[in-house]
C-alpha cells in the first residue's frame, strides 16, 4: 500500500502531519522572513522587504571574526574526526575480540550525556592539563561531541559491506593497506562524506560546550548570544539565517551522499546476485 493511499484513507493522519511540519518549520520561516524587515520591528504587520540588516551583519568585524573562527573549528574537528572516526569505525567492524561491545558503548557515550555536563567536565579537565582555552580546546571538545555521530554511521557503513570482497582480494595478494583503498573504501566513501558533512554541521552551531571551552574568542552561535544580550533587531534573525542556511546545505550534502553510498551497494548487491544467479557470466 503506498503512501498516498495511506494518506487518503487517514485524513486524521495527515492532518497531524502537517501540522507537526508548520510547528517545526514556520518559526524558521518568520525567522527567515524578518530578516529581510526594512525596519527594526520583530513583529507583524512587516512593512516590506530591505537587505539593510544583512548588509549591517556582513560588513561586522565581529561577525566576520566570529564565522571565520567557526569555519577553522569545524573544519578542524571534521578532519579529526573523519581520520580518527574512520579508523575507529573500520577497527571495530573487523575486529572479533571480545571488547568490541565495550568499546562500542565507550565511543556512543558522549551522544547520551548532557551538553552541559560535557563542557563542563571538559572545562576542568583542560584546567588539570593547565591548557589555555582557545580554539584548539574547541576544537578537541568539538571532536569529542561530533565523534560518536560519525562513528555510529561509519560503523554501519562497514558493517553493511561484503567481507568476501576483501577476503577475495587478500588471497590475491593485496596487503592490508591495499585492500582498504581499493576495494574497501570505494564501497563507503559516499557515507563517509557524508558523515563528515553532519560533523562539519554538528559543529558550525554547537553554542553550550562551546561556551564552556572557548576562552576568549567568538564563534557564531556566541556572537548571536552575545547580541540578543545587548539588543534585540532583525540583524539576529539575519545571523541565525545566514546559520540555518549552512546547516541545512550540509544536511542536505550529506543525505545526498549517503544516498548515493545506499544506490552504489545496492548496484554492487545486484551485480553479486547475477554472478551467484550465473556463474558463467562472471568469469
Amino acid at each position: 500500500m503506498s503512501s498516498r493511499n495511506v494518506l487518503q484513507r487517514s485524513p486524521i493522519t495527515a492532518l497531524i502531519t502537517i501540522m507537526a511540519l508548520l510547528f517545526l518549520f514556520l518559526p524558521l520561516a518568520v525567522v527567515v522572513l524578518f530578516s529581510f524587515h526594512k525596519t527594526g520591528g520583530l513583529s507583524f504587520p512587516f512593512k516590506g522587504f530591505s537587505l539593510r540588516w544583512y548588509r549591517q551583519v556582513l560588513s561586522s568585524p565581529e561577525f566576520r571574526a566570529s564565522a571565520e573562527n567557526s569555519l577553522i573549528v569545524a573544519a578542524a574537528s571534521c578532519a579529526l574526526t573523519f581520520v580518527l572516526g574512520t579508523l575507529a569505525a573500520y577497527g571495530i567492524s573487523r575486529s572479533s575480540s571480545r571488547w568490541r561491545g565495550p568499546l562500542s558503548l565507550l565511543f556512543f557515550l558522549p551522544i547520551t550525556l548532557p551538553g552541559l555536563f560535557v563542557g563542563l567536565a571538559l572545562l576542568v579537565f583542560f584546567a588539570r592539563l593547565k591548557l589555555e582555552l582557545s580554539l584548539r580546546t574547541v576544537v578537541l571538545a568539538h571532536f569529542v561531541y561530533v565523534f560518536p555521530f560519525f562513528f555510529l554511521i561509519a560503523r554501519a557503513a562497514f558493517d553493511r559491506m561484503d567481507i568476501a570482497l576483501e577476503e577475495a582480494a587478500a588471497d590475491l595478494g593485496a596487503n592490508h593497506w591495499k585492500v582498504f583503498r581499493r576495494v574497501t573504501l570505494p564501497q563507503v566513501w559516499p557515507i563517509l562524506v557524508g558523515a563528515a558533512a553532519l560533523a562539519f554541521a554538528l559543529s558550525f552551531d554547537e553554542f553550550i560546550i562551546t561556551f564552556f571551552v572557548i576562552g576568549p574568542d567568538s564563534t557564531l552561535p556566541l556572537f548571536i548570544w552575545s547580541s540578543l544580550r545587548r539588543h534585540v533587531d532583525p540583524s539576529i534573525n539575519t545571523v541565525s539565517t545566514l546559520l540555518m542556511t549552512v546547516t541545512f546545505g550540509l544536511s542536505a550534502i550529506a543525505f545526498l551522499f549517503a544516498l548515493r553510498g545506499e544506490r552504489a551497494r545496492a548496484r554492487t548487491l545486484e551485480l553479486s546476485l547475477r554472478g551467484e544467479m550465473d556463474p558463467g557470466r562472471s568469469i
